[in-house]
């Protein structure tokens, strides 16, 4: 069988099949149970969340109507429409943004979204101009990089590096190196950022912003752990938006990571343009993840759960994993980054004597699944550039006692090799 140059592309090795293939295999497996998931993205299971969400299916259930709209009936190709207009309202209530529900469209999950929404603008134009999606600075989210139809389809800037005491660091944009020229067809960054819980400032954000604008061109924010929902950020972030940004929500790290459901809010006329593609990618969006939440968006209760409940969950798991690092590690040349949201811990283990890649594999021996840090720096083509191979990404998210074991493993492995 022959595939074609898109057959090729899609079914060769890439970052995020491996750590999907990880995960899926290691709970596939029987003896899964010895195998401490510190790789994948998936969320804690959060009890307050998870009883919500099994009172709701309760309810569901008892009614015919309702139940019959959660699984039997098709959704247009821009997803449910009572919840795109409950989001619109609720956002447009608490942060004055002129929303409606023509502002808002649902995917099958935020990695469906960033495929659609990244080709429409990148690639090969009418013109026969080559454009490329910009990441201001990576290291970057693993699932992007192979997004993109062609090829040289991303760029992005190395980081400032900012050595915060003996064990951290933090990334910051750099602003000087960082070029946009009639090529860029769009500027994207998360926040906060997986794999480094880095949260660009509320001035840096300002600035891209600026920078967009000036150049004619969409500024896209991945808040797919962020503001306003699921809130999963330490410290200050302003929640921005305006009819040049194409801003994308998920309720995956709000507890519904099986439900797929991701949200964009653009201007109406990339909104249309993008439930084009649903409709003929997918047909219609599946409906479960917005008839759950329908609930929780109209009455603003999403936003309270997220700030008093999913923050602390994870600002208290974030802490415990911090201090067992930093104990382990201690006179070891490794810098955690300041944890500042996600559900991710980022190792850079300066000058040392293996790759990311094979340490990895290490860990993966001993019953450990993290993720190379190599995979997230789409963009960057600098193999000399020995950072992009000395770090490691961790989630912090399982329960504490495999939380401690695993860091135990990584430490010792740490220590040895050093």
């Amino acid at each position: 069988m022959s595939f074609s140059v898109f057959g090729k592309k899609f079914t060769s090795e890439s970052g995020i099949l491996n750590l999907m293939d990880d995960l899926g295999n290691a709970l596939a497996n029987p003896d899964s149970s010895n195998t401490i998931m510190m790789g994948g993205g998936n969320p804690a299971h959060i009890p307050e969340i998870e009883d919500i969400v099994k009172e709701r299916l309760i309810e569901i259930s008892k009614d015919t109507h309702e139940l019959q709209q959660f699984i039997g009936v098709y959704d247009t190709p821009q997803g449910e429409k009572s919840f795109r207009s409950s989001l619109a309202t609720l956002l447009s209530k608490e942060f004055d943004w002129p929303l409606t529900e023509d502002h808002i469209a649902l995917t099958n999950g935020s990695q469906s979204a960033f495929f659609m929404l990244f080709n429409l603008l990148a690639g090969e134009h009418p013109d026969g101009s080559q454009k490329h999606i910009l990441f201001p600075m990576a290291p970057e989210y693993i699932g992007y990089a192979d997004a993109g139809l062609s090829h040289e389809f991303f760029k992005a800037c190395k980081p400032d590096i900012e050595l915060i005491g003996d064990s951290q660091f933090k990334y910051r944009v750099d602003f000087k190196a960082l070029t946009i020229d009639d090529d860029t067809a769009a500027i994207c960054v998360s926040r906060p950022t997986n794999p480094t819980g880095n949260v660009v400032t509320d001035e840096e954000l300002e600035h891209l912003n600026r920078l967009a604008l000036e150049h004619n061109i969409p500024l896209i924010i991945d808040g797919a752990y962020g503001t306003p929902f699921p809130d999963i950020i330490f410290g200050q972030a302003t929640p921005m938006w305006n009819e040049n940004t194409i801003l994308c929500l998920s309720l995956s790290k709000f507890g519904l990571p099986a439900a797929r459901t991701g949200i964009v809010i653009a201007n109406p006329e990339f909104i249309k343009a993008l439930s084009n593609i649903n409709a003929i990618m997918s047909l219609a969006t599946n409906s479960i993840g917005a008839r759950l939440a329908l609930p929780l968006v109209t009455s603003g209760e999403i936003l309270e759960l997220s700030k008093n409940v999913i923050k602390p969950f994870y600002k208290q798991r974030c802490d415990q994993a911090m201090s067992q690092l930093e104990a382990g590690l201690k006179g070891l040349p490794v810098r955690i980054h300041k944890p500042e949201g996600a559900m991710f811990l980022w190792l850079w283990c300066e000058n040392l004597s293996i790759s990311s890649q094979a340490l990895y594999e290490r860990l993966k021996a001993r019953g450990v699944i993290v993720v190379s840090g190599h995979y997230f720096f789409p963009g960057i083509d600098d193999e000399n550039w020995s950072h992009k191979h000395e770090c490691l990404r961790i989630n912090y998210s399982q329960t504490p006692e495999q939380v401690t074991k695993g860091i135990e493993i990584i430490c010792s492995e740490l220590n040895a090799l050093y």
